[in-house]
């Protein structure tokens, strides 16, 4: 099958594969801020994939997923600040639309710009779980075999966290009704 492919395709490929790999290490990975470099590094083998697949709404997108990434985190709740990475989503987007796919990486980048700065828990992880949805239907209607098995397990992964969430705010309600508790109960395991 790779064989029929000429270098740019195969390249492409090479791209997704790679970001596959590094989804799986910073899935594994017990640090935040570990998980954090891995996720740009892997969107940087994103971006290099669809730059190869030609998908160059895919590829700019990607890079603000780079750059919501580090905005989310820094200005966490921010409307305006979220505001402006859509802003510049649908920018980017109208210079770059080639075709109907393209409607696939624009819904995910909403869904993700939504649920990264405004929403947390079980309802973060839904929105960020329907954006790899979409990522992964657009892998697979380009071709990415990598990039389709990376966002696949970016999917599963939401779902497993979910449910694991979900027994745990059955088990800790109190928990989970004082977001102070959370997050100096979430501190904590992080140091440990």
């Amino acid at each position: 099958m790779l064989e029929n492919l000429g270098d740019t395709a195969l390249a492409g490929q090479v791209c997704g594969l790679v970001a596959l790999v590094i989804c799986v290490i910073a899935f594994a990975s017990k640090s935040d801020d570990r998980l954090l470099m891995l996720l740009i590094s892997a969107n940087v083998a994103f971006v290099l994939q669809f730059v190869f697949f030609e998908s160059w709404t895919a590829a700019v997108l990607t890079l603000l997923v780079i750059v919501r990434i580090v905005l989310a985190r820094r200005y966490m709740g921010s409307k305006t600040v979220m505001v402006g990475v859509l802003l510049a989503s649908g920018v980017a987007a109208t210079f770059t639309w080639q075709s109907w796919v393209d409607f696939l990486p624009i819904a995910a980048m909403v869904l993700g710009t939504f649920g990264m700065f405004l929403l947390r828990g079980i309802s973060m992880r839904v929105f960020l779980g329907l954006a790899a949805t979409l990522w992964m239907l657009n892998n697979l209607l380009i071709g990415s075999i990598g990039g389709t098995l990376a966002e696949g397990l970016i999917v599963v992964t939401n779902i497993i966290t979910i449910i694991r969430l979900a027994r745990a705010k059955r088990k800790y309600p109190d928990v989970f009704e004082d977001p102070e508790v959370l997050e100096v109960i979430t501190h904590n395991n992080r140091s440990s």
